[in-house]
């Protein structure tokens, strides 16, 4: 499939809170070869979120295996329709990045253990216990589709945002 253009902070589909899948069909799996083909285009990305290409449905993937943050302890590739986290424990906080605000990065407090309950494209129920750098990912993807951008959660505006030096 193709790989698709990613929105730019402030595009307002960014910022829209998306929609349920009923049913896995031909358009969802599309939408989910588009994501896997733009996420393996970005540079550095570990994840894209079916808003980020204009697209208000909840869609997401995630894959930190080819990270060095996130190759030692990873599900590989996760495909998530309509996720929800069931579960959340511990607390830290990471330096992110976004293909949607590719100039900055910012330190974000996130769940540092996660449950996450999601639909397969096959549509298949599947559940993931996630940590570490997987678990942030996965979060951050959950995110976009409710409309929120790590620039939303930043620990402090004053010293918690960072001028991106290169995008590679």
């Amino acid at each position: 499939m193709p790989i698709q253009p990613i929105l730019r902070y402030p595009h307002p589909v960014l910022k829209k809170l998306c929609n349920r899948v009923d049913i896995c069909d031909a358009v969802i799996l599309n939408l989910v070869a588009d994501l896997l083909d733009t996420m393996h285009a970005g540079p550095g990305s570990v994840g894209v979120a079916a808003s980020q290409i204009g697209v208000t449905l909840r869609v997401c993937v995630v894959d930190v295996s080819a990270s060095r943050h996130g190759r030692d302890n990873n599900h590989g590739q996760l495909c998530m329709i309509n996720p929800e986290i069931i579960a959340r424990s511990g607390a830290a906080i990471m330096r992110e990045g976004c293909m949607s605000v590719p100039d900055y990065t910012g330190d974000v407090e996130r769940a540092t253990e996660i449950t996450v309950r999601f639909c397969e494209p096959d549509g298949t129920e599947r559940q993931v216990a996630a940590s570490g750098f997987e678990a942030v990912a996965i979060q951050h993807e959950m995110d976009h589709l409710d409309g929120i951008l790590f620039l939303d959660r930043i620990t402090s505006i004053k010293t918690g945002l960072f001028r991106r030096k290169n995008y590679a």
